[in-house]
């Protein structure tokens, strides 16, 4: 089955029994944004550089989520940058329709519930292991010494920029990572991007609750 590396950095990102992520909303989902520019890079419809992302392929890929985030880039009238796009991406649900997508084809379940009988809560455990087991094993191989292709050195340094890596692969060389996630053309300018949005997003957050409580 054919996933992006968007829902590769989903599932990593989520238990498998019970379906929690192991990362927070502000880390998850830049992440999956840099994520889907990074892989239109790979498959050369994008170039990515830390000013400006640029198009230089605009014909579909045949993946309706990448097709439609390939078709919004080229139809802004200028040029932005990684981070300006993983700020307007982050924002557009994409979490929700890459679970919803898992849901669909068999990989994930979606189970809602209630945290203390009051809050609601989905989580979304496996259902078939099949898919997850693949990119572990792909990404194990690398880690281990194998040469990584284009779309699983960018999944590395994706995990890493997120601080992902220790919690899916608590084994990992960390010299090893960093040294994937350095040579990771296609992630580099979106790596940037994910810390300075993951960044910003805390700060909102930690701004919002200091004039709440001062209030």
């Amino acid at each position: 089955m054919s996933v992006t590396i968007a829902e590769e950095l989903l599932l990593l990102a989520h238990s498998d029994d019970q379906g929690k992520s192991l990362i927070n909303a502000m880390q998850l989902d830049p992440a999956l944004a840099g994520a889907l520019l990074a892989e239109l890079a790979v498959h050369e419809r994008l170039e990515l550089s830390d000013k400006k992302v640029t198009v230089k392929d605009a014909s579909p890929t045949g993946d309706a989520e990448l097709d439609a985030v390939l078709t919004r880039i080229a139809g802004q009238a200028r040029s932005r940058s990684p981070l300006w796009w993983i700020q307007k991406l982050q924002s557009g649900g994409t979490r929700r329709r890459l679970l919803t997508r898992l849901v669909a084809s068999g990989v994930l379940t979606e189970e809602r519930g209630k945290v203390l009988g009051v809050f609601p809560v989905t989580r979304w455990p496996e259902a078939h292991h099949g898919v997850e087991a693949d990119v572990r094993e792909r990404v194990s191989a690398v880690l281990a010494g194998a040469t990584p292709d284009a779309r699983t050195a960018v999944l590395i340094a994706l995990t890493h920029a997120v601080h992902l890596t220790r919690k899916a692969f608590p084994d990992a060389d960390k010299a090893r990572v960093k040294e994937i996630a350095e040579g990771a053309w296609a992630a580099d300018a979106v790596a940037k991007s994910i810390a300075a949005a993951t960044s910003a997003a805390m700060t909102a957050v930690l701004a919002a609750t200091v004039v709440t409580a001062a209030s």
